[in-house]
């Protein structure tokens, strides 16, 4: 399984799971028990119709190691969980619904692993599990390339699969608005008409919205909403000239794309009636996060102290909706409250890519904009901690999707894919380097609110290219935020991740065939 499971005992026997295999649930696990039966379907094709041999319910459970950082929800929830298989049947227990939803997930990945010919013979063994931290994520950018609703849906389910429970989108920036602000129409009239190049814009109703909400909930993901300023804000500006700079540069990519620098100005009061405007709008939307990200990135060509002037400030009015904030490491540069949460994702080191003759190297124009912040970046964290905020893990290095991969693909269409996917400037990674460090290596594990990767598509023109580039991470991903386990072995992980491979076809979802891995 992926991730590893805190402690697994093997026994004697198996138990030959068929279609006349069933579910037997109180009725307050009813839900959990018909999505999981839904969910077995989904990964295998088999429907089970029968009425007992897999029995679900409440008990406690110990032995597993406790649950550090934040929940997206606020909730004191519980996810541990036990799993038995023994000659007689299947139990799953925990002390919550949720933690039966994470066990019937374990369950899931054992009988699509094993399933022949509508049979799935599973080993007697006995687990019980629970999450290293309580926070993770995935941050999907639906802005550069807008990702409608049935495809992110089976976003969430890929996040389902693996345990991971935040989906943040991120819904602004400058190549467009995805949210719905009925008292500024001009928002998604306008602003939400484009994406990248010639990509086709678009954005998500209030019910659209509430629908996604409402699937992931049960499926145990908080989805959080991320609303970029001061800066990322071009989008805006086309729909309301009236809140932009009076004189906006750009600076071109490349790529098809533009870096902009102009920003929201604190100074002004349309500024901050336009802001409330947003966050009266976006907050109901997901009452489910108790967190409203802020942004608070790449504020190119403003002043570090109208940036953290207007961080501070849109702080205190997220606080005011009786919501707590998360941003970007750049906030950390304004005064934070110890409950914010900081973002860390800028680990590169700038000296050292400059002294690295084989370093990708950014466009000319943007190099000095670039040594600038990743210079101020250094400082980012230990500012964030020493105001009493705890850390999102989120680098570049290790959780940044849109990096290239480097494992080659045994299809060889997915080489033509592969060559022309991801920012060429972060460097390619393979899938074994995705595994290859521990969340305590960037901070210790009391202040880690939680662990979250990201997907960003400058290069990503459709589904499935985006799914190319988030399978196999995503269960690396996975595996650093959930297992207990502080170290993962390559060849047992390549192991365990080829048994993933026939639930993903069976889905029809698209991963890279990595040539490093056996694929079952």
């Amino acid at each position: 399984m992926i991730p590893a499971p805190a402690t697994t005992a093997s026994a004697e026997g198996t138990y030959t799971l068929t279609a006349t295999t069933g579910v037997t649930a109180p009725p307050e696990l009813a839900g959990p028990a018909a999505r999981f039966v839904e969910a077995v379907h989904g990964d295998t094709g088999l429907t089970l119709t029968g009425d007992s041999g897999i029995t679900v319910g409440f008990a406690p459970v110990d032995g597993v190691p406790a649950t550090a950082g934040l929940r997206a929800d606020g909730a004191e929830g519980d996810e541990r969980y036990g799993l038995e298989v023994s000659t007689d049947g299947v139990r799953v227990w925990a002390a919550s619904a949720e933690g039966v939803h994470r066990g019937l997930t374990s369950l899931r990945q054992l009988i699509s692993a094993r399933l022949q010919d509508g049979t799935a013979v599973l080993p007697a063994t006995r687990l019980v599990d629970g999450p290293r931290f309580a926070w993770r994520g995935l941050s999907l950018d639906v802005v550069r390339t807008f990702h409608g609703p049935d495809e992110v849906r089976r976003v969430i389910d890929m996040l389902d699969l693996y345990k991971l429970n935040v989906l943040h989108l991120h819904l602004t920036d400058d190549q467009g608005w995805r949210v719905e602000v009925p008292s500024r129409p001009a928002l998604t009239e306008v602003g939400a008409t484009g994406a990248i190049g010639d990509r086709p814009g678009g954005y998500y109703t209030r019910q659209e919205l509430a629908d996604l909400v409402a699937y992931a909930a049960d499926r145990f993901i908080t989805v959080v909403p991320e609303i970029d300023m001061p800066g990322h804000t071009a989008a805006v500006f086309k729909a309301y000239p009236d809140l932009a700079p009076a004189d906006p540069k750009t600076v071109e990519l490349g790529n098809g794309d533009q870096l902009h620098l102009g920003t929201l100005d604190p100074a002004r009061a349309e500024t901050w009636t336009f802001v409330e405007d947003v966050l009266d709008a976006v907050i109901p939307q997901f009452p489910a996060s108790e967190y409203v990200h802020i942004g608070g990135d790449e504020t190119w060509g403003m002043s570090d102290e109208d940036h953290a002037a207007f961080v501070e400030k849109a702080s205190a009015l997220v606080r005011d909706r009786g919501k707590r904030v998360v941003g970007w490491q750049e906030i950390a540069r304004a005064k934070l409250d110890p409950a914010d949460v900081v973002q860390y994702w800028l680990d590169l080191d700038i000296d050292a890519m400059a002294d690295n003759p084989d370093a990708p190297t950014p466009p000319e124009e943007l190099l000095p904009v670039l040594v600038d912040a990743l210079r101020k970046a250094k400082l980012d964290a230990p500012k964030a901690l020493e105001q009493g905020a705890r850390l999102i893990v989120s680098p570049v290095t290790w959780l940044y999707f849109d990096r290239p991969h480097a494992d080659a693909s045994a299809d060889p269409a997915q080489e033509q894919a592969r060559a022309r996917l991801g920012l060429e400037f972060y460097g390619a990674a393979s899938l074994e380097h995705g595994i290859s460090w521990d969340p305590a290596d960037v901070v210790t594990p009391d202040r880690i609110a939680g662990v979250e990767a990201a997907i960003w598509c400058e290069t990503i023109t459709s589904a499935d290219d985006l799914e190319l580039l988030l399978l196999p991470r995503l269960p690396g991903l996975a595996e650093k935020a959930w297992s207990h386990r502080t170290t993962t072995h390559w060849p047992e992980y390549a192991t365990r991740l080829a048994e993933q491979s026939p639930a993903w076809r069976t889905r029809a979802w698209t991963y890279l065939q990595s040539t490093e891995v056996n694929w079952r």
